[in-house]
């Protein structure tokens, strides 16, 4: 079972559930669901979590959390996986999602043309094409975890 930590007043948090669901039950596997939107819920889901791996979702308020739930991901010995390199950067396990840079730079790209004039509304939005598996191999130890060398040879960064 996996758990899946996820703020529910987040406009994304139904669709988080669902696709994660879908793809885990395609595996297999169960989700456990936690929800929290303060941080003594954040305390609360990590004492009530059964599951065996943390996914932690995309939510801003998350982000300003990072320390809390990276530190809480290691006091409970979950692995967890976050959606953004600077959570592994800050002892996190795991991150898997776009290429927060290249998004960056696809923004200065669209700002510019708006500035030559360009009328935003005509402007086409291209999805995220690239993708960043970042892994940390001092949490992985910390954890009592290998990490398989397919994963490794994968990972477009390793920190040790």
């Amino acid at each position: 079972m996996i758990a899946l930590l996820l703020n529910p007043i987040n406009a994304m948090a139904e669709q988080h559930i669902r696709t994660t669901q879908e793809g885990a039950r395609a595996k297999g596997i169960k989700v456990e669901v936690l929800k929290a939107r303060t941080e003594a819920e954040i305390n609360a889901a990590f004492e009530q979590l059964q599951a065996g791996a943390l996914l932690v979702s995309a939510d801003a308020f998350f982000s300003s959390r990072r320390e809390q739930l990276v530190s809480l991901a290691g006091r409970h010995t979950v692995p967890a996986i976050y959606w953004d390199p600077r959570w592994v950067s800050a002892g996190g396990l795991i991150s898997y999602g776009d290429d927060l840079d290249a998004l960056f730079r696809q923004a200065g790209v669209f700002a510019g043309r708006i500035l030559k004039g360009a009328n935003p509304a005509d402007l086409l939005v291209p999805q995220p094409t690239t993708f960043k598996l970042v892994v940390n191999l001092k949490t992985a130890k910390a954890l009592g975890l290998a990490i398989s060398p397919s994963i490794l040879a994968r990972a477009d960064e390793v920190i040790e």
